[in-house]
């Protein structure tokens, strides 16, 4: 495949790039997470306060909790779909760290053996 690290020194910079990636995105999944909370928060909140303030049958009331937080919870989901796909691509790239690790050991075997019977 073109662009792919072919010796020793390419697949260590792989690893180094992707290294700094998954870093980087530490900080990302937990900032996704933070606004996730925030916003479950304040939906459940408001969903409380909406409830309370209704009267009637439970059921009734917890329809029009629902209906008067609708955009809290539209919200709250949007946040939770942007923290599971920061996580799901954070963990995408612990597994192509992994794979260049492999590709980084047979790299290094190949070239050593190839080092070792050039000297004879």
């Amino acid at each position: 495949m073109p662009g792919e690290p072919i010796n020793p020194v390419e697949v260590e910079q792989a690893i180094r790039d992707i290294a700094n990636e998954i870093a980087l995105g530490v900080r990302l999944v937990s900032d996704r997470l933070a606004a996730y909370r925030a916003a479950e928060r304040e939906y459940d909140l408001e969903f409380a306060r909406a409830y309370m303030s209704f009267s009637g049958p439970a059921h009734m009331r917890k329809y029009a909790a629902e209906i008067e937080t609708t955009s809290l919870r539209e919200a709250r989901d949007v946040a939770e779909a942007a923290w599971r796909l920061a996580d799901r691509r954070a963990r995408a790239q612990e597994t192509e760290l992994s794979a260049y690790q492999s590709i980084n050991r047979s790299v290094t075997q190949m070239y050593g053996a190839a080092g070792v019977m050039g000297r004879g």
